[in-house]
């Protein structure tokens, strides 16, 4: 696949299913993580994957870290537990801040994320579908030290990565222009 076409044509796939996605695959996934954007290589960005019989005691952890989880209807319970059920692979996305002089906390975040999105793009050359994926358990300081997370460690995100089982959405037509304001300055 043409690099501009998976830029341009990627979606986010929600419905996802096995097989399993093989040692290679993770590993080029993981590689295309590591080419963002990095501002003085502090190299802030680590990865868990998550499959197997881990996915459900990952979902687990997401039901016990939740307020009240006890009080919750069955079928909200049930829902936090098979949440890492929805593909065969969940990588958590981590990003370790780092006091620098130069670079603030945000822009670790912001290659985290960067690193997130070209992991996605990876996963769609690769013919797999996969999507991003955060909310409260992304926030939650429980989720976060079940993870085993450091102190200046925070998660961006969960990636469920698998096999598309359903039609991707069509590509959603943007007008360029609409995003788009050439800036000219103003003499002083």
């Amino acid at each position: 696949m043409h690099a501009l076409d998976v830029l341009t044509q990627r979606v986010s796939i929600a419905q996802l299913s096995g097989p399993d996605i093989t040692t290679d695959q993770q590993e080029m996934l993981i590689r295309a993580a590591l080419r963002a954007a990095d501002h003085a290589w502090l190299r802030p960005s680590r990865y868990l994957t998550v499959q197997g019989a881990a996915r459900s005691r990952l979902g687990k952890i997401f039901l016990q870290a939740t307020p009240d989880w006890q009080q919750l209807p069955a079928d909200k319970q049930q829902k936090l537990l098979n949440a890492p059920l929805r593909a065969p692979l969940v990588i958590v996305a981590i990003c370790r801040v780092q006091e620098h002089p130069k670079v603030p906390a945000l822009e670790q975040l912001l290659s985290t994320g960067a690193g997130v999105q070209n992991m996605l793009n990876a996963a769609w050359a690769l013919g797999l579908g996969a999507i991003w994926r955060s909310g409260d358990v992304a926030h939650n300081p429980a989720v976060a030290a079940a993870l085993g997370l450091a102190a200046n460690e925070q998660i961006v995100g969960f990636i469920y990565v698998g096999h598309p089982n359903t039609t991707p959405k069509a590509v959603p037509e943007l007008e360029v222009r609409d995003f788009v304001t050439a800036w000219e300055a103003k003499t002083l």
